[in-house]
């Protein structure tokens, strides 16, 4: 009975030797407290009651988040976010299991020494432009000091920027009342091609319209000519052929009013003598206009003598 107690006790002690170790994780080994040896991932074996395993280490890459609240050059207080990425160099272990009891406060520390010393230095624009420049600063300088201490410094960003909500909304309102002043300008831009473009239309418009006009009143004057030759050719003088294209027109005038439906009242002479009415005093017309052209071409010359003279 003795001889299985003593049996089962020492497979128990040699279970209690073994030990485990997980991937990317490293166990510290000590003998009553002194350091012994670095165990990598697998299976081991111990001096049960003597070594025991101190700790265990991950050698994963961590991410530390560290808020940061400063001040910028131009006296806006802003937080920043940084996110620190490292890990535990392999062949480093002792260093990173003995040196350091909390290397996330020891990095906490750095971050805030490296923020507060490069922000200050910068306008609020600058930081948003320049948060690179921030994330390099504090990688550098986690980097020459951790490594002493067994840690890797992988990456360092900056992946928050917040500004006080008053200078937020401050930032909102330049943003939205510079889009508004371009929004006017583009407006102001529209509306004066629109009167540009509108002035030409109506400039083309009145051109047209005027030598539409020219070319109705050739087309007129050729026709007339043409009825003229016409009523010649059956033996009626020029006269007789004016006089009865005039009255001709008249009528015509006469019927294209009546067809109108919005016509307003209008008076006008119906018998045949008020178109030859209308052709003598049109006559008369041109004959006095003629005369009067003719005194002025006549003492225009004899000024233009006299000077001479």
């Amino acid at each position: 009975m003795l001889t299985y107690i003593i049996i089962g006790l020492a497979i128990l002690l040699l279970i209690s030797g073994l030990f485990v170790v997980k991937q990317q994780t490293a166990a510290v080994v000590e003998r009553f407290g002194k350091f012994i040896v670095i165990r990598q991932s697998g299976l081991h074996l111990k001096i049960p009651l003597v070594d025991k395993i101190a700790g265990r280490i991950s050698l994963r890459i961590l991410q530390l988040d560290v808020i940061v609240e400063t001040k910028t050059k131009d006296d806006v207080f802003v937080k920043l976010k940084v996110s620190v990425q490292y890990k535990v160099v392999q062949e480093k272990v002792y260093d990173a299991f003995y040196k350091l009891d909390f290397p996330q406060d020891q990095i906490t520390s750095y971050v805030f020494d490296v923020v507060r010393a490069v922000v200050p230095k910068m306008k609020l624009d600058d930081v948003f432009e320049k948060k690179d420049d921030i994330a390099i600063a504090v990688k550098t300088e986690l980097n020459d000091a951790m490594t002493n201490y067994g840690y890797d410094i992988i990456k360092a960003l900056v992946t928050d920027i917040d500004p006080d909500a008053e200078v937020k909304a401050a930032m909102n309102r330049i943003n939205a009342a510079e889009r508004k002043k371009v929004a006017a300008q583009y407006d102001g831009d529209a509306e004066r091609i629109l009167i540009v473009e509108k002035a030409k239309a109506e400039a083309e418009s009145k051109r047209l319209q005027g030598q539409g006009i020219a070319d109705q009143r050739r087309e007129i004057a050729r026709g007339l000519e043409e009825s003229v030759d016409v009523l010649n050719g059956v033996g009626i003088n020029s006269q007789e052929a004016s006089a009865l294209i005039v009255v001709t027109q008249h009528y015509d005038t006469l019927q294209s009013i009546g067809e109108s439906t919005n016509s307003n009242l209008i008076l006008l002479p119906n018998s045949p003598q008020a178109g030859s009415d209308m052709l003598n005093n049109m006559v008369a017309s041109f004959t006095a206009s003629n005369q009067i052209g003719e005194a002025m071409k006549a003492q225009t010359l004899k000024n233009d003598t006299k000077q001479k003279d």
